[in-house]
């Protein structure tokens, strides 16, 4: 059972270096964070989440961490982080941390001593071969960097050394099983890792790559879901009110394991892909449903988002994401009336959602150069713009000292200049989540049902007492709900319900049993006695 909390939570991720820079150094900080979560709560968002901000080389923005224990100096102190975790607190907000438990950096101290060529405590910590030029078993494997005699397995950029969590079934001298002492003493530090930031005030986790512990899994992730099990029953013994989310992608499997949500990641020609950035297949079109007139179709996401949330809505939540700090920013291929509409659905749909810093204003896509292993994503990890003046009110910095730099552009959406204008994205993100918030049926674990999601027509959906539909099209369009179904609110024996439209986008109206939607619209309506 998921703690009660989170079925009324929406999640602003922060990525730190970005956000908001307290001390003029040109880097995002953690007091920079407690500074602004009156506008996050200001948002609707009641949770946060902060991208990794540990202590690290900084080779992949943090993700490489030398000391799971120690805030990065850049950010702060632990203390800084504490206070953060206390201020959020006094404004009934949660703060996830980001855990990475695959690897770890070069520079761990566990790695260091691992890399000994005298056999210590610390030897199995890690994956190694028995020899420097033993086969890997076709695993990215790094040779000559330590002076033990065998070869390291990484997860990804070479300073990124894999834990070793086991491999299902271990066929090399120098593979051990998940049971295995070694293995079970790294699954035990992770565990000592959440313990130490839980007592602190830290409210939970979002774990990195969650399906990956371990090596040569099946393809039910049997290994690595049982890893994840153990580690929840220690949650649930010590800590029952801390949250799990999973960079996962398969709900059916990370609920299951132990996590609360899993997030329905951006994945090349999958379902969420085809609703925002299905230009990203390499078709030469762009046919992602919330664009104008595009002739997308909704089918290509209820098609895989409904049987998964049939099999899993019982278990735990699925987080729909507006982007992250691996995706291209959803502004890159959307105008603002077609990010209003992805909005309103993303955020009223069943599960537990999260909006990236900058989305709310629409912050556009960079073509920076790559930044600490960033490559093509370090374009969507730039300085929220919170103003007019020195780098749009990031920091006080010379330009030349900024983490990254700034929106140069002459229209460069801001805080500043959408709080004034009420006809803003910011001021339509607001009232969609004041929507949300207002109503229980919109609730994570709200039900749903699907009323019309045909490819030629808008998608309309009843969650509890509301109607709500959105018509992505630049025509009108009139959807009859009624005989299909009694609503509620129907007298017995009657084909329709009145409703009253109660938030809506363009032009929507509600009469005859029959909802019309305008160009470009979306309307919640409430249906009589649930208004």
């Amino acid at each position: 059972m998921s703690p009660a909390w989170l079925r009324d939570a929406v999640f602003y991720e922060i990525y730190p270096q970005s956000f908001y820079d307290s001390n003029g150094d040109g880097i995002g900080d953690l007091n920079g964070i407690r500074k602004k979560l009156d506008y996050i709560r200001s948002l609707g968002c009641s949770a946060v989440w902060l991208n990794p901000c540990f202590d690290s080389p900084f080779k992949d923005a943090g993700y490489d961490v030398r000391d799971y224990r120690r805030v990065a100096p850049r950010y702060g102190t632990n203390e800084d982080l504490c206070a953060l975790f206390a201020e959020a607190h006094a404004r009934d907000m949660h703060v996830l941390l980001d855990l990475v438990p695959g690897h770890t950096s070069e520079e761990h101290a566990w790695f260091m001593e691992s890399g000994s060529a005298q056999k210590n405590s610390l030897s199995g910590r890690y994956i190694w071969t028995d020899g420097w030029f033993a086969d890997s078993a076709g695993l990215p494997c790094i040779r000559g960097e330590c002076p033990r005699d065998g070869g390291y397995i990484v997860n990804f950029f070479k300073c990124q050394p894999a834990l070793n969590y086991g491999f299902l079934h271990p066929e090399a001298p120098w593979q051990q099983a998940p049971d295995a002492p070694d293995a079970l003493s790294t699954r035990e530090a992770v565990k000592d890792i959440m313990r130490f930031w839980l007592s602190r005030g830290c409210d939970g986790f979002r774990v990195d790559m969650a399906d990956s512990l371990v090596k040569k899994d099946d393809a039910a992730k049997s290994g690595t879901s049982a890893v994840w099990r153990d580690i929840r029953a220690m949650l649930d013994r010590e800590y029952p009110e801390a949250v799990l989310v999973s960079e996962w992608g398969i709900p059916e499997q990370a609920l299951p394991a132990g996590f609360d949500a899993d997030f329905y990641l951006d994945w090349q020609g999958n379902g969420y892909n085809s609703l925002l950035r299905d230009y990203e297949r390499g078709a030469g079109e762009d046919r992602s449903y919330f664009k104008k007139d595009a002739g997308g179709s909704i089918r290509r996401f209820l098609d895989e988002y409904l049987p998964r949330y049939a099999r899993t809505r019982d278990q735990g939540y699925i987080s729909l994401i507006t982007g992250n700090h691996d995706t291209i920013r959803i502004s890159h291929n959307l105008s603002q009336r077609e990010l209003e509409l992805a909005f309103a659905v993303l955020f009223t749909l069943p599960g537990v959602p999260f909006l990236y810093y900058g989305d709310e204003i629409g912050m556009r896509y960079l073509p920076l150069p790559t930044k600490e292993g960033g490559y093509h994503r370090t374009g969507s990890r730039s300085p929220m713009q919170w103003g007019g003046g020195a780098n749009l009110g990031f920091s006080a910095a010379r330009p030349e000292d900024l983490y990254l730099p700034v929106d140069p552009a002459p229209d460069a959406p801001t805080v500043a200049a959408q709080e004034a204008d009420p006809a803003s994205l910011l001021h339509t993100v607001r009232a969609i989540l004041g929507l949300r918030r207002g109503h229980d049926a919109l609730r994570a674990d709200g039900p749903l049902e699907i009323l019309c999601g045909e490819p030629d027509r808008p998608f309309v959906y009843r969650r509890g007492g509301l109607v709500l539909a959105v018509n992505p099209d630049g025509q009108a369009r009139t959807v009859p709900l009624a005989p299909a179904a009694p609503l509620p609110g129907s007298p017995e024996g009657a084909a329709e319900a009145s409703g009253t439209v109660l938030f809506q986008i363009g032009d929507a109206g509600w009469a005859d049993g029959a909802l019309s939607l305008g160009p470009q619209s979306f309307a919640a309506v409430g249906l009589s006695g649930d208004v």
